[in-house]
């Protein structure tokens, strides 16, 4: 048997780099997966990354990005609909300290804001966020990407709470260590608030699909369009559920476990581990 050895490191156009001492610590991130019901099953949005993203670049994908400060901070747990710190830090028990927790909900919320232009938010009234209100708040989007603290001010402007009621905890992947740019991301699905189109920013995000799970799997197998390893793996777990809120549902007694993938090499080349793989760790 050929013994495996881990990968070198790699820069993001594939040139070998010295391995450091330690693994790079991961940044923690969150990921909103945004379903709608289509008559014959579900559909889930997928955003193309910039081509020359540091991360994946040119690769279809959740909107998602880094956890701020911001995102936790005092007065975000009223902008958070039927989500407390301590509901959100039962649920994320490895986050420290543990109020920190709720901040992945809003930043997973907030990204898919910046990236798609999808506003998963409560008017005053309790409805869903307006067409006029949503448009106030793309006027902002610019503002908001360049200083996240200004996410948590344009909701309290627009009188808006965010949708975390319709949210929930999905999975758990954090980068291999082998990689110079490693993230800790957790993802959250959630159903599209209906007549929001997306929007994609044009900076990070450069296209916006809405295909079925099973759809871009094949298409990613005929390499029609690049998907990451995780979003392969979540759009697998997507398959099984037939609609929105048989999804949600399943999502609230998900056990949610962490997947951390290894990159080894041997006589074959470069190989992906999961969990469940022989060899793995």
């Amino acid at each position: 048997m050929t013994a495996l050895t881990v990968l070198d490191r790699r820069d993001t156009n594939g040139a070998v780099q010295d391995a450091p001492s330690r693994p790079p610590t991961p940044r923690e991130a969150a990921s909103l997966i945004l379903v709608r019901d289509v008559p014959d099953g579900l559909e889930v949005l997928l955003l193309q990354r910039h081509p020359e993203s540091r991360f994946s670049p040119g690769a279809y994908a959740f909107p998602g990005g880094r956890v701020e400060r911001s995102d936790s901070a005092a007065d975000m747990e009223a902008r958070c609909r039927g989500l407390t710190r301590v509901e959100a830090a039962r649920h994320l028990p490895g986050v420290e300290p543990p109020e920190r927790a709720i901040g992945f909900w809003v930043a997973a919320l907030r990204e898919a804001f910046e990236e798609a232009g999808i506003l998963l938010a409560y008017r005053l009234d309790q409805e869903p966020v307006s067409a006029a209100l949503l448009a106030q708040a793309r006027a902002r989007r610019t503002e908001c990407r360049q200083e996240s603290a200004l996410f948590g001010r344009l909701l309290a402007d627009l009188g808006l709470t965010l949708a975390t009621d319709r949210t929930a905890y999905w999975a758990h992947w954090i980068t291999p260590e082998e990689r110079p740019i490693r993230y800790d991301t957790r993802f959250f699905v959630a159903p599209a608030w209906p007549g929001q189109v997306p929007d994609p920013d044009g900076v990070e995000m450069v296209a916006a699909r809405w295909m079925r799970p099973e759809e871009a799997l094949a298409s990613h197998r005929e390499r029609a369009l690049v998907l990451p390893l995780p979003t392969q793996g979540i759009l697998t777990s997507l398959t099984e559920h037939r609609d929105a809120e048989a999804l949600l549902r399943a999502a609230r007694g998900w056990e949610v476990r962490p997947v951390r993938p290894r990159i080894v090499r041997d006589a074959g080349g470069e190989r992906v581990l999961l969990p469940h793989d022989p060899g793995w760790f």
